[in-house]
């Protein structure tokens, strides 16, 4: 447990985070400014919300726990992410700009409406709801447990804080708000982790001849988190980075196309000392806790136990604002797709701007409590992700890739595509629960995308309602 002095930072930045939401609130009075800023933003503030989004919980907090557990693999992890960022960068990022502009877009499902059809939105917004749900709830039980740890509190008390923190800020301040605090919350993040993280790592024992003698040779075997899991990873997470819908909000708030694809360039080179500062700090905590089980978070303790006071409290800070400035965005865009991509869509076209604000920021703050309750029950913070990565990747990745790549796609394709892919994903994950069968055990992403290949595939030869 913390001492007052760092425990006071910790509840400081709280009230923070809620003040700069109350403040961001008083800036906007339309969708445009709370779910894209206005689409207003520079290339570092894209850089920033890039990696708010992606550098939470699994990254940090997960990304350490895996390398105390497995060795140099637990960066994995981010490794895919820089993939996918590159990746989306230098394919998707001027394009889905453009687009945005050029149509007055929001949200995903508002460009995938561009080429396909109503009932393609349909089927997308259900997808990205529920796995933007399972991402901001991966976040609020990696906050719970880190909170936990460094209270003394129970677990569902520290959820319950960090929960009520998070959806108040998100829901009064929205991208604005978010966007406030990613500034500091990422260099909070890369001072603590990187340039304060690995001196003291090293100064407490945490360096490369302790690696090497004191640590199991299969702590460098490079696939040690085993590669059925780390092919899976390799796959869907870069297979997200095309089908994720705050990706998309990213670009239709830059300034521009050249921002927009600088800011994505700039998350990603960003990227690469956070993998080497998470493994680092991981590698340091198997040095000095041998035999120790890490209980999903290692990181907290060995904060605690080899950080001095005062930056000890700054360094949790920003330990906390990963997984905050993750899980508020999360949040922001399943709102997103329910007062826009669904209730203006097909409930009410005409509804006017302020009503639509107010009705945007209650479902932020019912997707906030409905994240929470499934971080309650599912604590597992990597599994919850993967479960959320797999739903989005097999569902979404091919009609987004053929409505970028062909000159015409079929409307039927694309529906149906997106619609068994879905099924198959949540009935797989349901049998493998239940252990209905040994076949069942193979990672749902992988029936997920044959199904949405070959539906797509088989219904585009047919030639039909092409677009």
């Amino acid at each position: 447990m913390l001492g007052p002095v760092d425990t006071g930072i910790i509840f400081v930045y709280l009230v923070l985070l809620i003040s700069l939401g109350i403040f961001a609130s008083r800036r906007q009075d339309s969708v445009d400014e709370y779910f894209v800023a206005g689409g207003k933003l520079g290339s570092f503030s894209i850089a920033c919300l890039w990696l708010a989004g992606w550098v939470g919980g699994a990254t940090v907090v997960g990304g350490t726990t895996k390398a105390f557990e497995y060795g140099i693999s637990g960066g994995w992890y981010t490794a895919c992410m820089f993939t996918g960022c590159l990746l989306f960068g230098f394919f998707f990022a001027a394009r889905v700009k453009r687009e945005g502009d050029e149509h007055n877009l929001l949200t995903y499902p508002d460009f995938i409406e561009t080429r396909y059809d109503s009932r393609t939105r349909i089927v997308a917004t259900i997808t990205t709801i529920l796995a933007y749900i399972g991402y901001a709830a991966g976040q609020l039980a990696a906050a719970g447990a880190v909170l936990s740890t460094l209270l003394g509190w129970d677990y569902f008390s520290s959820l319950l804080l960090a929960s009520v923190i998070i959806v108040l800020y998100t829901a009064t301040g929205g991208l604005l708000a978010v966007t406030y605090t990613d500034w500091v919350q990422i260099t909070l993040l890369l001072v603590g982790v990187v340039i304060v993280g690995i001196p003291i790592s090293i100064a407490n024992g945490g360096t490369v001849e302790a690696f090497a003698t004191s640590l199991p040779t299969e702590h460098f075997n490079p696939i040690g988190w085993g590669l059925p899991t780390m092919f899976a990873l390799g796959v869907s997470i870069p297979l997200t980075f095309f089908v994720a819908m705050e990706d998309y909000t990213r670009m239709f708030a830059a300034r521009d196309e050249v921002v927009a694809k600088r800011g994505t360039y700039l998350a990603a080179a960003l990227l690469v000392p956070l993998v080497i500062g998470s493994t680092w700090l991981g590698l340091t905590a198997a040095v000095l806790y041998p035999g120790v089980e890490s209980e999903g978070d290692i990181l907290s303790k060995l904060i605690i136990d080899i950080f001095p006071v005062g930056l000890k409290g700054l360094l949790l800070v920003g330990l906390l604002a990963a997984l905050m400035s993750t899980a508020d965005i999360c949040i922001l865009t399943a709102a997103a797709n329910g007062s826009r991509d669904i209730y203006q869509r097909y409930m009410n076209p005409d509804v006017e701007p302020k009503k639509l604000f107010r009705i945007s920021t209650v479902l932020a703050a019912t997707v906030g409590v409905a994240s929470a309750l499934m971080a309650w029950q599912m604590q597992d913070i990597i599994g919850i992700l993967l479960l959320a990565f797999t739903v989005n990747a097999a569902a979404l990745f091919v009609p987004t890739i053929a409505m970028v790549t062909l000159k015409s796609v079929n409307t039927d394709a694309a529906f149906w595509s997106i619609s068994f892919a879905l099924f198959t994903v949540v009935a797989w994950y349901g049998a493998s629960a239940m252990k209905l069968a040994p076949l069942f055990q193979c990672d749902p992403l992988w029936p997920g995308l044959v199904v949405s290949i070959v539906i797509f595939s088989a219904i585009s030869l047919r030639g039909r309602k092409q677009t």
